[in-house]
């Protein structure tokens, strides 16, 4: 029940209660519960769910006892109860018999109590955990209940185990002492207690449990059909809930966020395209074309993610769309994580504009005082078209004349509250196009991107051809090591990168500075020419080594992971990848992305030793079988999970308690599609059959982390 007070509306209902008012808790428990498992009021224990549940509704007679069965229950008479050893090894031993066969009941502590309690001639329900000594089943310490008429049917409901760490094991409260403490818990609730929160039609529709029963069977089920069903409700709760919070964002976002107009498609767009487009636009280009320039014909803000995997030509849709601004009278800026990469934007761009009369410039925090002072001055002025730079972009005293399109390339490499200042950049807030070379799987998106528009890029532009991968093992490094003298003898330059180790740039420097002098003890001067990168150098040592891979001067370049993103060199063929059973699938593939940019055949070779885990051994399996970025990030969220993404996304949206978009597509798509008919049909939600949803999310509203992010 919500009630209002001084207008702030509080929440009576006996789920806010302190959770030491509950029977069994008290001060010192709630204190253990608090601390351990973040259970601080009634609604956290509700929400605290069993990881299994030991089945008590079967009876199986003893001759039915298998090895492989876990936890089991029988029926039987105590034929034999007798003290057996001395000392510490002092045991009760009992025999229990059915019709069928005898079983050994075994107790190590209580047993005097035991011995006293236990009736020889009675018959009893006998629950535990099943083992073998020299052949024959036996229960230690089993649960045992005296067998009544009303019994013989089996226990009222499957037992729930639930999470708990040592500190409260050791304090009485392990797994299935909270168990008695939510069936407590459970035994004080009503409907009213946990009323619907999914539109009823929704609910008749995919025939869910009503969210009180659904509570009830994910704790204390009756067998294992309902607790199927009340999974199901909950999960798809979680799901649909998020999804209808993203799509009111988004909504709202489409309805009400005021944005710059461009009107035209002018001078600048159609000269570039007609006369100075390097290649033909793939169809998947023309299509996100199309997307960004009905966005920003609409007079709404847009805010897109755009998609592509490597080398997918996302820089062109880039420029055009900034051409595009500037024909409208905007300037626009492109903003990227790193120096290396704000400067190869920097480079191509200026490349591709040098005959047309777009200026250009780039800021980063190495740009000297006198340069910056003037280069404020005309982005201020309106004379600058296209700012190129890093996060440097954001900073107060960067102002624009006006800021129409804000490009944020690797968009996970920045904070929320960094791109978040990119809005204030203009009195209308300028669209934004945000973009990312790692391949988000589409239920991901779906789940962690629904409050964005977002694009797609899955064709390759024509003539580059498909990258070679094989996984080689260290004793092959010979031949690895002939074939790069080989590639280089036509002309080629290749890249040896070493992983990060550890969090320890001592550590890695010295791998890195071992597998330097490895390298050129293959490849001495003045044969070769060996270029390094690596986190310690300054910015501009690093850049001096990589313009020298780049203008041909060295034939390789050894490198730790920092050329993982935006280092274009169209002549290297040969990626060569140390220990590569140390990445992640999604690193493997960025890595891979550095070659195959130009028109030559290109490869990448995986070195490893020969121990290697059986994931890696998929991974490495998967980067040898395709160069499809989306099909291989599917594959690294099934390995791995979401956990990446998390942190990347930065909002909680993937925080579920039950439900996995791994493992539950089909609840994902099920979810998004119901929250997208329904918002499309009532986008204030001020149908009367979903009045319940709005007033409970408006309630959680103040209680989830959920954020407008671009």
């Amino acid at each position: 029940m919500l009630i209002k007070k001084n207008g702030i509306t509080k929440d009576n209902s006996i789920l806010s209660n302190p959770i030491e008012y509950l029977k069994g808790v008290g001060p010192l428990r709630a204190d253990l519960l608090k601390k351990e498992l973040n259970i601080f009021i009634f609604k956290d224990l509700l929400e605290h769910f069993p990881y299994r549940h030991i089945d008590k509704t079967e009876i199986k007679k003893i001759r039915q006892i298998t090895p492989d069965m876990e936890y089991i229950q029988v029926v039987g008479k105590i034929i034999s109860c007798e003290m057996l050893g001395e000392k510490r090894g002092k045991r009760l031993v009992a025999e229990l018999r059915d019709e069928t066969g005898s079983l050994e009941l075994t107790w190590f502590q209580g047993i005097s109590w035991i011995q006293k309690n236990i009736q020889v001639g009675q018959s009893y329900i006998v629950f535990g955990k099943l083992s073998f000594f020299m052949g024959n089943p036996q229960i230690t310490h089993p649960e045992m209940d005296v067998l009544t008429m009303e019994k013989t049917e089996g226990r009222p409901f499957l037992e729930p185990i639930y999470p708990a760490t040592e500190k409260l094991k050791a304090r009485g409260l392990n797994g299935r002492q909270i168990g008695r403490l939510v069936y407590t818990l459970v035994g004080l609730l009503s409907e009213k207690d946990l009323p619907e929160n999914i539109p009823d039609n929704i609910v008749a529709e995919l025939q869910l449990l009503p969210r009180y029963n659904a509570y009830l069977n994910i704790h204390f089920p009756t067998g294992p059909a309902i607790h199927e069903k009340a999974l199901e409700r909950l999960k798809f709760e979680e799901l649909f809930l998020a999804q209808v919070r993203l799509g009111l964002i988004r909504s709202n976002r489409h309805r009400f966020t005021k944005g710059i107009t461009f009107e035209t498609v002018g001078d600048l767009f159609n000269t570039f395209y007609k006369q100075y487009l390097p290649f033909e636009l793939t169809g998947a280009q023309k299509r996100v074309l199309k997307e960004i320039r009905q966005d920003t014909a609409r007079g709404i803000q847009m805010n897109r993610l755009l998609q592509g995997d490597v080398g997918s030509g996302k820089t062109i849709v880039a420029l055009l769309s900034m051409l595009l601004a500037a024909d409208n009278g905007y300037q626009s800026c492109m903003m990227a994580p790193t120096e290396i990469l704000a400067q190869q934007h920097y480079t191509a761009l200026s490349e591709l504009l040098k005959d047309m009369p777009v200026q250009i410039a780039i800021l980063t925090g190495s740009t000297p005082k006198a340069e910056r002072r003037k280069l404020l001055a005309k982005t201020l002025s309106g004379e600058i078209h296209i700012l190129t730079g890093t996060h440097a972009l954001i900073e107060d005293t960067v102002q624009f004349k006006n800021l129409g399109l804000a490009v944020v390339d690797e968009q996970h490499r920045f904070g929320v509250a960094q791109r978040a200042k990119l809005w204030e950049k203009n009195h209308v807030p300028p669209h934004v196009l945000v973009m990312t070379a790692t391949p988000i799987p589409r239920t991901l998106a779906m789940t962690a991107y629904g409050d964005l528009d977002y694009s797609i890029m899955d064709e390759l532009p024509p003539g580059r051809q498909p990258i070679t991968t094989v996984h080689r093992y260290e004793n092959a490094r010979p031949q690895v090591m002939d074939f790069i003298k080989a590639e280089i003898a036509k002309g080629r330059q290749v890249y040896i990168i070493f992983p990060l180790i550890e969090e320890s740039e001592k550590v890695n420097y010295e791998n890195l500075m071992k597998g330097y002098e490895n390298v050129k003890a293959y490849f001495p001067e003045p044969a070769y020419w060996i270029s390094m990168v690596h986190g310690k150098m300054n910015a501009e040592q690093k850049e001096a080594n990589m313009q020298r891979f780049v203008q041909r001067d060295t034939q390789i370049m050894v490198s730790t992971t920092v050329i993982e993103v935006g280092v274009n060199v169209p002549n290297a063929s040969v990626m060569v990848i140390e220990s590569a059973e140390k990445f992640g699938l999604s690193q493997l593939h960025q890595l891979r992305g550095r070659v195959g940019r130009g028109a030559e055949k290109s490869y990448c070779i995986l070195l490893t030793g020969t121990k290697l885990t059986a994931d890696a051994r998929e991974r490495l399996k998967m980067m040898c079988a395709t160069n499809d970025g989306f099909v291989i990030a599917e594959k690294d969220l099934e390995l791995r999970g979401p956990g990446d993404i998390e942190g990347t996304r930065q909002s909680g949206m993937l925080n579920f308690k039950l439900a996995s978009i791994v493992q539950d597509k089909h609840l994902v798509d099920l979810a998004r599609k119901h929250a997208e008919i329904l918002l499309s049909d009532d986008p204030d939600l001020s149908f009367p059959v979903n009045l319940k949803l709005k007033a409970y999310l408006q309630h959680q509203k103040g209680q989830t982390s959920w954020s407008k992010i671009s």
